[in-house]
This record gives C-alpha cells, sequence and structure tokens, in this order.
C-alpha cells in the first residue's frame, strides 16, 4: 500500500492535470466506492487549492469545483452508502456565519467533512464532529490508496 499512498499524495500536491485525470479514471472504474473516493479527492483538492489563490476568479472555479464535487459526491453516497457501510449526511456548525452547513462522510479512514452554504441531497446526519482539525486529506489519500491496493491484491490473487 506505501507506493499507492506515495502516489496518491503526489497526485494531491501536484498541479498536473493529466495524471489527476489518470487518477480519477483509476479510482472511477472501481465502481461506486472509487467514484466516492474520486470526489472526495476532488473537493478536497480544490478546496486546499482555493485558500492558497490569490485571483479570485481561481478561488472561485476552486470553489465551483468543490461544490459540483461535493454534489456528485451526495448523488452516489445517496445510492450506494448503505451498501458501502459509509455513514454520512448534513448537520449545521452553529459556529460558522456563512458557510454553515456541513456534509460528513465516514471513511473506514476516519470522518472527513465539508462547509459550504449550499445544502446538497441526501440525510441528515446523526454523528458527531470527531474534534480532527486537519486530518481530511489524510484520511481521503489513505482510503484512495487502500482502495487501488485492495485492487491490485485482487487481480494478483487470480
Amino acid at each position: 500500500m506505501s507506493e499507492h499512498i506515495e502516489y496518491v499524495a503526489k497526485v494531491y500536491a501536484g498541479s498536473d492535470g493529466d495524471i489527476t485525470r489518470a487518477l480519477y479514471d483509476r479510482l472511477t472504474a472501481l465502481g461506486p466506492a472509487g467514484i466516492i473516493a474520486t470526489n472526495l479527492f476532488r473537493a478536497k483538492k480544490t478546496s486546499s487549492r482555493a485558500k492558497v489563490y490569490r485571483r479570485r476568479a481561481h478561488k472561485e472555479r476552486s470553489y465551483d469545483t468543490k461544490q459540483w464535487a461535493m454534489g456528485n459526491l451526495a448523488r452516489v453516497l445517496t445510492e450506494h452508502a448503505e451498501a458501502l457501510d459509509i455513514s454520512w449526511g448534513w448537520a449545521n456548525d452553529p459556529e460558522q456565519a456563512f458557510h454553515a452547513i456541513v456534509l460528513y462522510v465516514d471513511l473506514p479512514t476516519g470522518q472527513v467533512s465539508f462547509h459550504t452554504n449550499v445544502r446538497g441531497i441526501g440525510p441528515d446526519y446523526h454523528g458527531h464532529w470527531d474534534g480532527m482539525r486537519g486530518t481530511a486529506a489524510d484520511r481521503i489519500l489513505r482510503w484512495c490508496a487502500r482502495l487501488l491496493s485492495a485492487t491490485l491484491a485482487m487481480t494478483t490473487d487470480t
């Protein structure tokens, strides 16, 4: 799995669109879990990038992509979360004035969340924030690497 985490982390840190799309294609080919992973990865990467961009147009495009990925994520989770044993949903963050809506997803590698001002489709979240700041990227990257490693193991076992 270590080579997969290094690969996924390199794609996350990099800005090569072709390499990023190749990862998305590999993950998406894994079915619903991979589609969830792709949209989590995309939402986190674009959100992180938006926070460092100086030009407003770049920030806006990144946040638009994040919102689009969150919409995709909510759609696939609505259909497949139960079968994949993934808890998820929407909650309000009373500490936030503007982006007070939170999408929570409980992955096998830990909880991840995204703030927004637009609630998407799906259930209310019945859990609680785990209180861990700054862990979402690591948890998403480790889950993507696990999916890629599991697929490799399945193909080499046959």
